[in-house]
């Protein structure tokens, strides 16, 4: 799976090739100029339209380190974003 972000102006030129390409895709808005693009195989987006239902900023530990995991970022690297996420969010509260 991928994650793109992209100038909206890009965005039909994206997905066209993506839909030539018989790859699923999903667009998330970011703000009024850019978007998040995630592609990949149909399982990884079927799990991403259940899991990112708001911006990525506002994800939960939990969820933020699936999507690292999904996107092929270093598990050890996420274990580590994971836990200083989880310890600011204990302590912020």
């Amino acid at each position: 799976m991928v994650l793109y972000t992209v100038n909206r102006k890009y965005e039909e030129f994206a997905t066209a090739r993506l839909r030539n390409q018989k790859i699923e895709y999903l667009i998330q808005p970011v703000d009024k100029n850019k978007i998040n693009l995630f592609f990949g195989r149909p399982e990884c987006i079927h799990a991403i339209r259940c899991m990112v239902t708001r911006p990525l900023n506002q994800l939960t530990p939990e969820e933020d380190f699936i999507l690292g995991a999904m996107l092929g970022y270093d598990i050890c690297a996420q274990c580590e974003r994971y836990c200083a996420r989880k310890n600011k969010n204990m302590t912020s509260a």
